[in-house]
């Protein structure tokens, strides 16, 4: 018989994230994880001098009934090394199980509901996350009631990048772009250099020196009309470029690409993020086509490993971010069929349709393909597609109501960056003249909720946002992203 149970995950020693992404790993032996919350940092209680927690709740699928499921966590704390020390003190890992379906359990071993939850933050803000309307058998409240009877502040929710952690809420980030391609929209592509390596070095430094948190390497372009790439050439621009980058900066780096392939080799070269400007969609000529990889195996492109699944798994399994991004405008993932069935879909099938509901469907399924496939919660970023299949009009529109995708509760990545749409809005301004309207976008979209903004001018835009956050910290209905 089939139970759900949802059990809290804490660490304090060594690799924190590790520790519990591991734990997560274990426990696949005997549960089924089936949603995680958001990961927070938090002050520990009882004995206060000890290091900072990271907690986090999982809600699983198991067979195992409440005694049998305490004793397949206790293996796996011990497999993970957790000694018996200090009772409240330090430790490498912690799994407590706080609901199995609707029991109320008191044993010399075990109390199902778990006693401490009503007066925990550290429980109930990622149980918030979960199932907010999940009932508390013994109280009869929803997790809800009970946030609300504790009064505390959330606290500080982080993201896992690399070996360190980002937090959220204390200022926005900047991501650099690097583009090694030789025909980007923007005018910057690095394909073309003389020296590519060396141009390519040279930007990334300047990005790092100017205040960037993350660079995003891409090697196939994906301005309107692109041309198909295939799969050797894109790996061959942004794996060495990666590898050098790895060795040469202490900054995380992220690839762009809608290919498994390409990101798995990347994450072998030393990226730690995944942006796939695909949004987990299939190709939109997937059923027709295939391509030949580096072995001469035949893979589909909808079904095999770059299908709409496979990067969201390479994200769980690896470990990394994944940004999600709204897009229905065409990409060549294939070379063109022989045969076109008819033109791909653009943002708004029908005109009467609501840009922001478009946006916020599409968002939704593509975060329940990586909900399935394993990304856990902390790990999913979503990005509404700026530029990719919209109007000026419907740009315009999706801008002004970003705030709307703050109902999805994920952090936002913003990318308008030189868009062609700035420019038409500027009254024509040619690309290289569109930082202005970068900037004045991008503060828009920070006042609005986005926390990462995707840029090619660091140093301005990073300016910028400083400066917005500042303000946004003085007012007493905002807070930074």
């Amino acid at each position: 018989m089939s139970h759900t149970a949802f059990i809290a995950l804490g660490s304090n020693i060594g690799n924190r994230a590790g520790y519990i992404h591991t734990a997560l790993d274990a426990m696949s032996a005997y549960a089924s994880v089936l949603e995680t919350s958001h990961l927070y940092e938090t002050v520990p209680i009882l004995v206060t001098d000890q290091p900072l927690f990271l907690n986090a709740v999982c809600k699983v699928s198991t067979d195992l009934t409440p005694t049998e499921l305490l004793s397949a966590v206790k293996q796996t704390e011990d497999s993970l090394g957790r000694t018996k020390t200090v009772r409240y003190g330090p430790r490498e890992v912690d799994l407590d199980i706080l609901f199995h379906d609707d029991s109320a359990i008191e044993t010399p071993d075990l109390t199902i509901p778990h006693v401490g939850i009503p007066e925990r933050d550290f429980v109930l803000a990622p149980l918030l996350d979960v199932d907010k309307d999940l009932r508390h058998p013994r109280l009869g409240v929803t997790v809800q009631e009970l946030w609300q009877r504790l009064q505390k502040p959330t606290p500080p929710r982080v993201m896992p990048v690399g070996d360190s952690l980002w937090y959220w809420g204390q200022g926005t980030k900047v991501m650099g772009i690097l583009n090694i391609t030789p025909d980007s929209f923007s005018g910057d592509g690095l394909a073309g250099a003389h020296d590519t390596m060396g141009a390519a070095l040279a930007q990334a430094r300047h990005f790092v020196a100017a205040g960037a948190d993350v660079l995003d390497i891409g090697g196939y372009s994906t301005r309107p009309g692109h041309a198909y790439l295939d799969f050797e050439e894109e790996a061959g621009r942004v794996v060495p470029v990666i590898r050098a980058l790895r060795d040469a900066l202490d900054v995380p780096l992220s690839v762009d690409t809608f290919r498994v392939e390409v990101a798995e080799e990347a994450l072998d070269s030393g990226a730690a993020w995944l942006n796939d400007v695909s949004g987990l969609r299939p190709p939109h000529h997937a059923t027709h086509a295939t391509f030949t990889g580096r072995e001469g195996t035949s893979r589909s492109t909808l079904h095999g490993p770059s299908g709409p699944s496979g990067m969201a798994a390479l994200s769980a399994r690896r470990r990394v971010p994944l940004v999600l991004m709204h897009n229905r405008a065409p990409l060549q993932t294939d070379p063109p069929p022989v045969d076109p069935q008819g033109e791909p879909p653009t943002a708004l099938d029908d005109p009467a349709q609501d840009i922001v509901a478009v946006v916020r469907q599409g968002l939704s399924e593509a975060l329940e393909v990586a909900r399935l496939n394993g990304v856990p919660r902390w790990h999913r970023i979503i990005d509404p597609g700026i530029g990719f299949g919209k109007t000026p009009a419907e740009h315009a529109a999706l801008i002004s109501r970003l705030e709307e995708l703050q109902a999805l509760d994920y952090p936002l990545l913003f990318g308008c960056s030189r868009k062609g749409f700035l420019g038409k809005m500027a009254g024509g301004a040619p690309v290289d003249d569109r930082l202005p309207g970068t900037i004045a976008a991008n503060t828009l979209a920070v006042e609005r909720g986005a926390q990462i903004v995707r840029v090619h001018d660091v140093l301005e835009n990073l300016q910028a946002m400083r400066v917005v956050d500042a303000i946004m910290a003085g007012s007493p209905d905002r807070t930074p992203t």
